[in-house]
């Protein structure tokens, strides 16, 4: 069977006609990616330097937002097929009826509150005028501050006036300048550079918060794109599942790779790609628990009632649907 298939495929080569394997998109089928910055994103820049994409038929177009809201409203507006977002962004755009569903998980990572004031030990401590940098209304650190705070301080909104929407980047600088911003509620390579401050200290993080793990971040696909293109979509869930296991078996190689994106060293790549509590990892961790708190804060007006009406296939697969009781994937979906 092999020579066979080896035979046809010289044949068509000969003939100048392109061969596509079974289950790869059409050759050149493009595909636009939005992403954004951080540590999280490497799987998009492994994907990106080792033409990952384009092993499975994809030509993709790159994009880069500075939030998941600007990820989500690139997917309304139709200026990309498939995105990455925190799974509030995802679920915001769903509640007012956007057309799409999760394709992934992408990326468990540590998330944390940092601050510079050693007088802030907690939500208490943080007066009126302490500026807290959050990436975008509505984006995972926001909605993790506002569950701190209904725990800590008995109001989802208590910290409202303290928010101020910045890109990480920008927010890293900020606090390490210590100007303008008294707090950063970031991700890696962020989280790590400014807790190598001294002086910097964390306030709260995300298992302090959620309670056990979560995806930090969903690929999210278009309907249109899922229905009308399934061997694209099929392509490109299987490319990021590859770059994912490159990393988790390259950590080194991916190091190097990485380490100029981010402008560091190879060797602090290294340190900060294998730091406590980062996984990356396609498995979907904590839809449901933000759901249930987004719906019951008002950020969202309904919750799914079932994973189907967010997710694609491979994740109910995934998933599963254990009888009886909840198998533990199903629980963790859970807060």
């Amino acid at each position: 069977m092999k020579k066979t298939i080896g035979i046809l495929c010289c044949f068509l080569l000969i003939a100048g006609l392109s061969f596509t394997l079974p289950g790869t998109a059409a050759p050149g089928q493009e595909i636009r990616i939005a992403g954004q910055f951080g540590l999280v994103y490497a799987p998009l820049m492994v994907a990106k330097k080792r033409g990952i994409f384009e092993k499975y038929g994809l030509k993709p177009v790159w994009k880069e937002y500075g939030s998941g809201g600007a990820v989500r409203e690139a997917l309304v507006a139709g200026e990309v097929d498939v995105g990455f977002m925190g799974i509030p962004p995802f679920l915001i755009g769903w509640d007012k009826g956007c057309q799409w569903k999760v394709a992934m998980g992408f990326v468990v990572i540590p998330v944390g509150l940092v601050t510079y004031d050693p007088a802030i030990k907690s939500l208490k401590d943080f007066k009126p005028g302490d500026k807290i940098a959050v990436p975008s209304p509505g984006s995972v650190q926001h909605i993790l501050l506002a569950m701190a705070a209904e725990e800590e301080l008995g109001s989802a909104n208590a910290l409202d006036n303290n928010i101020v929407a910045m890109p990480h980047p920008d927010a890293a600088a900020a606090l390490i300048s210590k100007k303008g911003i008294k707090a950063h509620f970031t991700t890696p390579p962020y989280l790590f550079e400014e807790l190598s401050q001294p002086g910097f200290h964390l306030v709260i993080d995300d298992l302090q918060i959620f309670g056990h793990p979560f995806s930090f971040n969903v690929g999210v696909a278009n309907q249109r794109f899922h229905d009308q293109k399934p061997a694209a979509y099929s392509s490109f869930v299987n490319a990021i599942g590859e770059a994912m296991a490159w990393i988790n078996t390259n950590k080194k190689a991916a190091a190097n790779l990485l380490a100029p994106e981010f402008k560091l060293s190879p060797e602090k790549t290294l340190e900060y790609l294998t730091w406590e509590g980062m996984n990356y990892t396609t498995a979907p961790y904590g839809l449901m628990g933000f759901a249930e708190f987004m719906q019951k804060s008002g950020y969202i007006k309904k919750v799914p009632r079932s994973f189907e009406e967010i997710a694609y296939e491979n994740i109910l697969a995934f998933i599963g649907n254990r009888a009886g009781v909840p198998s533990e994937i199903e629980s963790l979906q859970y807060k």
